[in-house]
């Protein structure tokens, strides 16, 4: 049973079950997809069927951050804990380097994922990064018969909500890797031109205040959250 948040359904998993079922499904025929929708995307959702059915479809939902967790609780359905994809991403990467599994790297500006690649496979000794693509490309048959010819067990998808979600479920079969994951601008952080928030802030669930602070221009995004809890609150009066 999923915990329905606004119509997005999320599983109600702590870190170390979410890590434990994204390995579960690398290692299960066929293709799977994990997606780690923030309020920012359950707004999107509301509004975008497309994108909401590419979300509920995926085989794991995470929620990452903690306003998430705070609208399920506020709707009587309480989640276990927030599950950030960055954090997801990582636990799931010790987990791949210690079985020698290779991961494909989509997403970000050129450049960004081949300077991700790099740090990622000095940090996690015995990860093979099996290729890289910009998230720049107009025509997405290549990309995912570049994926497909890599070999790779595992791809970071970083195209930004909802394209990521649904370039997942629309091509993520012909991509031929086990599982796909959708995490945003996480390739700008293992590349090292983002600074993730300090723990302080996403201990007390103001992660999302310092990337305001360290980027103005993202203020017309952060106001999906008032109006998130907002609309959180009017369901709430609903039920």
């Amino acid at each position: 049973m999923r915990i329905n948040v606004l119509g997005v359904g999320f599983d109600n998993v702590t870190m170390g079950e979410a890590v434990d079922r994204g390995m579960e499904l690398l290692h299960s025929p066929g293709t799977h997809y994990v997606v780690t929708p923030n309020p920012e995307i359950v707004e999107i959702c509301r509004e975008n069927l497309a994108a909401r059915q590419a979300v509920n479809a995926a085989d794991l939902v995470l929620p990452d951050g903690i306003g998430v967790v705070k609208g399920a609780g506020m709707l009587g359905t309480p989640l276990k804990e927030k599950v950030p994809g960055i954090e997801f991403a990582a636990g799931l990467m010790e987990r791949m380097a210690a079985e020698g599994l290779s991961l494909y790297l989509l997403g970000a500006k050129p450049g960004v994922a081949e300077a991700a690649g790099e740090r990622l496979a000095a940090k996690y000794p015995g990860l093979k990064i099996a290729g890289t693509h910009d998230g720049y490309f107009k025509e997405d048959g290549p990309v995912a018969e570049d994926i497909r010819r890599s070999g790779a067990d595992c791809v970071f998808v970083c195209l930004g909500a909802p394209k990521q979600e649904l370039w997942m479920a629309k091509h993520g079969e012909a991509a031929g890797a086990r599982l796909l994951c959708g995490l945003g601008g996480s390739l700008d952080v293992f590349a090292g031109v983002v600074e993730r928030a300090p723990k302080f802030w996403s201990d007390h669930g103001l992660e999302w205040f310092y990337r305001l602070c360290k980027n103005p221009r993202r203020a017309g995004r952060m106001m999906k959250l008032p109006l998130f809890l907002v609309h959180v609150e009017k369901e709430k009066r609903r039920k």
